[in-house]
């Protein structure tokens, strides 16, 4: 059985609580206040939404065949901003806590 067989929510959840008992990842004091992005217009509300976000990165980076940096997880990880009477646009994830989930992982 693969990753790939496996149903996504399912593994991201359970590797996210694996992820939380690992003292090196750790999320960062900044991470209970920051947005996941521009189009975003609250912080997360779940507690461990940085575990979360890092086991997903992990499932994409074994999921997707070639490679996978900050400027395309910034996409992935994206949005639409409600511009008021303007048309929306998309707007890329914050890139500072996919590189800082990046470094964590290394």
């Amino acid at each position: 059985m693969t990753v790939r067989d496996v149903d996504a929510e399912k593994l991201i959840l359970k590797a996210a609580e694996e992820l939380s008992k690992l003292e090196e990842l750790k999320p960062p004091l900044w991470s209970a206040f920051v947005k996941t992005g521009v189009s975003r217009q609250r912080p997360p509300s779940q507690a461990n939404w940085w575990h979360i976000r890092q086991a997903s990165m992990l499932r994409k980076l074994f999921v997707m065949q070639r490679g996978l940096g900050v400027s395309r997880t910034r996409t992935i990880y994206g949005g639409r901003k409600n511009r008021g009477h303007k048309p929306e646009h998309s707007f890329p994830a914050s890139g500072s806590v996919v590189r800082k989930s990046f470094q964590q992982l290394e």
